[in-house]
């Protein structure tokens, strides 16, 4: 008698899971602790806030490694993801970046909004936090030329570096594919700490001008986003040791490859409108 339970389909039924519950738990937990933190709320005697925004957290980075290891397993070890399921796995991607994409389109037109219209006299609130000017008066905004530049090469650089892995994986070149992937990695760490020592050194703060909200917010997501990108690029390279990935299975790898890329072309368009535009271009649009 054939197994009653034999899989007839090209379809991958999961099997079920405890990680979405203990996630959104995890998750509820986290927006509660940083809620109570940020407004001093207390248990009694007892600041609970930064305890459970503790547990919140750690739920979530155990909920994340559980989840993508069952997700590893199944498809490197247990054949789950068939050409049809890899096929939805990139439309799923194609749709995550696109709602990225739309994501960093509010900042930019946060920016342009606030850059363009500086000085429009019926927008008297705009007016009173720009001065009438772009960059807004009595801010010093960073030399484009200098450490943004600098960030500029490492990620165009690290976008180079990755395309090396990915062709070296196509050509079964494992060494090849180990060195772009530490070079990368490295390369994306470097970049983070160009951007921390920036902020660190930012003659503007956050709050009390709209130059200095849309320039962090952007800039700030921007950096989230290499931090989560080099640690997605980590675990390639640790699956990658491991003996994952060949030149026709390495989903997981195209997948980082793919949101890397998307990485280093929001930073141009960053380096080109908030410090370009933010700085020299603006000004001489506004003439001054």
């Amino acid at each position: 008698m054939a197994d009653a339970h034999a899989r007839n389909h090209d379809y991958h039924i999961v099997d079920p899971s405890p990680w979405p519950f203990v996630g959104s738990v995890s998750a509820f937990l986290f927006a509660v602790g940083a809620i109570m933190t940020m407004k001093g709320l207390h248990i009694g005697t007892l600041k609970a806030g930064p305890i459970i925004f503790t547990v919140g957290i750690l739920g979530i980075l155990y909920t994340m490694l559980s989840w993508w290891s069952d997700v590893v397993n199944e498809a490197e070890h247990k054949g789950n993801h068939t050409r049809i399921v890899q096929m939805h796995h990139r439309y799923g991607m194609i749709m995550f970046i696109a709602s990225e994409v739309m994501f960093f389109v509010a900042w930019f037109w946060a920016f342009f909004d606030s850059s363009i219209y500086a000085g429009e006299e019926k927008a008297f609130l705009r007016h009173a936090f720009t001065g009438g000017h772009w960059p807004p008066t009595g801010i010093e905004v960073f030399d484009p030329w200098h450490l943004p530049l600098l960030n500029t090469l490492i990620l165009l650089t690290s976008g180079t570096t990755v395309t090396w892995a990915h062709h070296a994986l196509l050509h079964d070149d494992r060494q090849g594919l180990k060195q772009g992937l530490i070079l990368t990695v490295v390369l994306g760490a470097l970049f983070t700490c160009v951007q921390a020592y920036e902020y660190a050194h930012a003659p503007f703060s956050f709050g009390g001008n709209i130059y200095g909200a849309t320039f962090f917010m952007a800039t700030g997501f921007h950096g989230f986003h290499v931090l989560i990108g080099t640690i997605f690029l980590a675990v390639c390279l640790l699956r990658a040791s491991k003996g994952h990935f060949t030149p026709k299975r390495h989903l997981g790898f195209e997948f980082a490859a793919w949101y890397w890329h998307f990485v280093d072309v929001v930073w141009l368009f960053l380096f080109v409108s908030i410090y370009l535009w933010g700085s020299h271009w603006g000004a001489a649009f506004h003439g001054h």
